[in-house]
């Protein structure tokens, strides 16, 4: 491992150690690759996925535009499985990266959607 994911493996068990996500309230995972964006919703206590959306499903796929829109256009994909769910309340895990460009857009466009966090 290189020293760049080292330190974010570090930061991200230190985000971990202080938040987790319950069934009522699920912790909202982003997870960001150099081409795409991912967010997964979380229940911590019984260790499963209850949503997950992307940047590679093929609604948001199709459209042409920048990595932070499509990013905005996940998070309110995410948000929209959660109220299908009956979630309104999350915990926003920014996964070690900074909350800037494409992680804030996934949490600005989740909050525009109508998630709490």
């Amino acid at each position: 491992m290189n020293n760049k994911s080292t330190a974010r493996q570090k930061i991200r068990y230190r985000i971990r150690k202080k938040i987790g996500g319950a069934a009522a309230k699920p912790r909202l995972s982003v997870f960001r690759s150099n081409s795409d964006i991912y967010a997964q919703l979380i229940d911590d206590s019984n260790g499963v996925t209850l949503a997950a959306a992307s940047s590679r499903q093929k609604d948001i796929q199709a459209q042409k535009a920048p990595k932070i829109e499509k990013s905005k256009m996940v998070g309110a994909a995410i948000a929209t499985k959660a109220k299908e769910l009956g979630i309104s309340t999350v915990v926003f895990d920014r996964g070690g990266y900074i909350y800037h460009g494409r992680v804030k857009a996934v949490a600005e466009g989740a909050r525009e959607a109508g998630l709490v966090f």
